[in-house]
């Protein structure tokens, strides 16, 4: 059985369903690199989603890795995330959810809180902004540096 093939049948049906639906080709690169990032299972980038990627099919392109990330961050397979340095990273992590990151060692980590999407997504349309999603990005120190600091 070829690699593709394995591919193919070994990751979920729903995302050859969606890539059909959207009139999208069903490649081997865009099933590993979608199966690298669920594999992960944390915040990562376009370079590391890349190396991860180059393991398993040689030759995969970085431009290849950043159209199928923001192919599947349209569909709603992943979420974008700017960090401190205006890098993104990719977090496969996509129900309602925030971030916190670190203003001096760029970490990224997850949290979980009661926010009113609706007022917000709201008042960005009073602006006349026409907002896609919402979600929170709370910057500050994290454990780690805090206590560098303090020491």
């Amino acid at each position: 059985m070829r690699y593709s093939d394995r591919m193919s049948t070994h990751l979920a049906d729903p995302l050859h369903a969606a890539l059909r639906a959207r009139g999208q080709r069903v490649t081997p690169q865009r099933l590993v690199i979608a199966s690298a990032v669920r594999e992960m299972g944390r915040h990562a980038t376009a370079e590391e989603i890349h190396g991860a990627v180059g393991a398993r099919l040689p030759g995969v392109s970085l431009p290849t890795v950043y159209a199928t990330l923001e192919l599947l961050e349209d569909m709603g397979l992943v979420r974008r995330v700017a960090t401190e340095s205006g890098t993104a990273v990719y977090d496969p992590r996509t129900d309602e959810h925030h971030h916190l990151v670190c203003r001096a060692c760029g970490a990224i980590a997850d949290v979980d809180g009661a926010v009113d999407h609706d007022a917000l997504l709201a008042a960005a349309r009073g602006t006349g902004f026409a907002p896609d999603q919402a979600q929170v990005v709370i910057r500050g120190l994290c454990s780690s540096c805090r206590a560098a600091a303090a020491a």
